[in-house]
Order: structure tokens, then sequence, then C-alpha cells
């Protein structure tokens, strides 16, 4: 018996309209893959033009990969967090005759796909943090070195522990080799022959995946308004990333209530003139969802380091928000705290 809600996302336009650009997206990375790019770059670059949103990421990648192409997928908790991007992109750049692709559930900005041949994609995350979830896709469209997939997939969970992977001699040549050019935008690539087109439609599971289980100042002038609220990160379309962690040290005597008032202020400031991103606290390793409790905790003190990170996808004037937070931590944090309770600073 059918499924009477097998299409009902179908029923208005607004969902068919949705559903053809999400077919209409598979199309042009099917295109794109078919000529040896890596599908994180491909998918990253559909982010960045607004072709697809972060959430599509998950469901493109499973009916890609693994239906269609038929890749091998492991999912592991990181064992140890990391951070040598250098090492890996090195290492994994040689393996040229097999294709692997990461999609790493980070906590703070959402499910981001990874070209694992280039630092430059490993980097969009800033580290791989132990404990939270991988997933590692190998494999090849082609089917020659489909069969060492697996192994590669073991090798490489080596090569994230320090240890040193050995792979077979067939997956050292081949044509997935590091491409520094950034793939053609999908609406400069010939659009596939109707039949192809057809086909390609059929052969690919379009079912969505659920998805698996981050001086002093200048005197600002004020606005009345509260700040708007900040997106999802998950659920925006454009390539969501996050920054390097940035330090701040406590040159007040006691990271206190009024250290906390600042950031409070400054933070705020930030997110209303960049709605779009996120300003993300780390005390000892561990991220801060209320800043209070670095009051509250009572160990902030002169000498400590508070480090941060702004996640989005339009980031801007970083070092500026540096230094204010700077000086929010020093004994100068009284000048962000001269407008009124319900006063958000303008800034920036």
């Amino acid at each position: 018996m059918a499924d009477v809600k097998e299409f009902e996302r179908f029923y208005t336009r607004d969902g068919f309209n949705k559903s053809l650009n999400h077919f209409n997206a598979v199309l042009d990375a099917i295109s794109e893959f078919q000529n040896y790019n890596n599908l994180a770059d491909v998918l990253n670059k559909f982010l960045e033009e607004d072709k697809i949103a972060q959430h599509q990421l998950l469901p493109i990648i499973n009916s890609l990969l693994v239906d269609k192409y038929s890749y091998s997928c492991k999912a592991i908790n990181i064992k140890n967090t990391v951070t040598d991007f250098d090492k890996i992109a090195a290492e994994v750049s040689k393996w040229a005759g097999i294709d692997i692709v990461l999609g790493y559930h980070n906590p703070n900005i959402g499910f981001l796909v990874i070209n694992t041949k280039k630092k430059e994609s490993l980097a969009i995350s800033v580290e791989l943090k132990k404990n939270e979830l991988l997933n590692i896709y190998a494999g090849d469209f082609s089917g020659s070195n489909s069969k060492y997939a697996e192994t590669v997939i073991e090798e490489f969970i080596k090569l994230l522990e320090d240890k040193k992977p050995k792979v077979p001699s067939q997956v050292l040549n081949g044509k997935y080799k590091v491409k520094q050019t950034v793939v053609k935008s999908a609406s400069k690539v010939a659009a596939p022959k109707k039949a192809q087109a057809k086909k390609a439609v059929k052969s690919v599971k379009t079912t969505a995946v659920a998805s698996t289980t981050a001086s002093a100042a200048r005197q600002p002038e004020p606005v009345s308004q509260p700040p708007a609220a900040a997106p999802d990160l998950q659920t925006t379309g454009g390539a969501v990333r996050m920054t390097p962690l940035y330090s701040v040290e406590v040159t007040n005597e006691l990271f206190h209530n009024g250290n906390v008032e600042a950031w409070k202020k400054i933070i705020a400031s930030y997110k209303a003139t960049y709605p779009g991103c996120d300003v993300i606290i780390f005390y000892e390793g561990e991220r801060i969802l209320d800043i209070n409790t670095l009051f509250k905790w009572g160990k902030v003190k002169h000498g400590s380091a508070i480090m941060f990170a702004v996640s989005g996808k339009d980031i801007k004037d970083v070092a500026k928000l540096q230094r204010y937070l700077k000086q929010g931590a020093s004994h100068r944090f009284e000048d962000f705290l001269k407008f009124p309770v319900n006063v958000v600073p303008k800034l920036f």
C-alpha cells in the first residue's frame, strides 16, 4: 500500500520549489563530482553561492556518496582533539587513487563537509574535537579502487591518532589529486542532457536523511532597539565557518561582574551589527555558554587567558572585537557600562 504522506511536501508551491532546488543542486553536484572534484569542495562552493543551505549537506552526502556511488563509510567518535592539519593534508594528498570526504558534526557550528587533502578545508573547523562524531567516506566512483576503501578509512583513523598510516600502493596513483582551483559555479557548468538528467534523478535517492545525533573605547553611539536575534547557523544559507581561537588576557585583578557585563555589551553590539555571526567563548578548553559563570567560578584571575572564536558566513571586525574584549577584561571595563541596561552600544 502506498504511503499517502510520501509526496506531502509537494502539496504546496513552496515545498515543491524547495524540493526542485534541492534536486537541481544534486544534479549540479554530480556534474562537478564526476570531473574528479572532491564533493566537499563542490558543496562548500555551493554554500558560498547560496545554492544550498547547511542542513542540506548530510542528505546530499548520503544520497551521492553512499546510495549512488557506494562509498564505504565509517562513523567514529574522535579519540583525541586534532589540530595538526598540515600533517594530515600532506599525507592524504599522496593518496591520489582514492577519494576521501569527512562529515564532521562540529558542536559549535553544525555539520561540516571537509576535503581531507586540503589543509584550508580541514581548518574550517579549527579543530576536530575529542569525542565528537566524525563520518569518514572513502571510495572511487569509477570502481577501480573501491575495494581498498575500508582499508584506507582504517589507515586514515591511524593518522588522526598520530600514528603512521600505511595504505596499499594501488591508491597512491590516480585522478583524485589536489585541485587548487575553485570548482566552477554551477551556473557556468553545462546542464546535463535531458536523458542524462532523468537517469541521474532516477538513480539518486532523495529521501532526506536525519542528522545524526558551536586604549579606552570611543564613546559609542547608543542604539535604543535591542539586537535582532541571530539566525540559526545550521540552517542559514551560505558557507558557515569558524575563525581560529583568539586569546584575551585578563589584566584586571579578577574577571568580576563588571568585566562580565562589559563583555555582554561588546558581544551584543557585535551580534547586532553582524546578525549572521556568533561569538563563542572558551575557558580551559570548555565552551562557556553563560558568560556569568566566568565570574561565579572565581577562577578567572589576573593573567588568565579566555579564548574566543567567531562563527558565521561573513565574518568581519574580529581584530576590533578582540581589542574591545581585551579592554573589557581590564580595569577599563567601565567605559562599556555607561549606557542604560537595555541599550546596545554601537561599537562596530
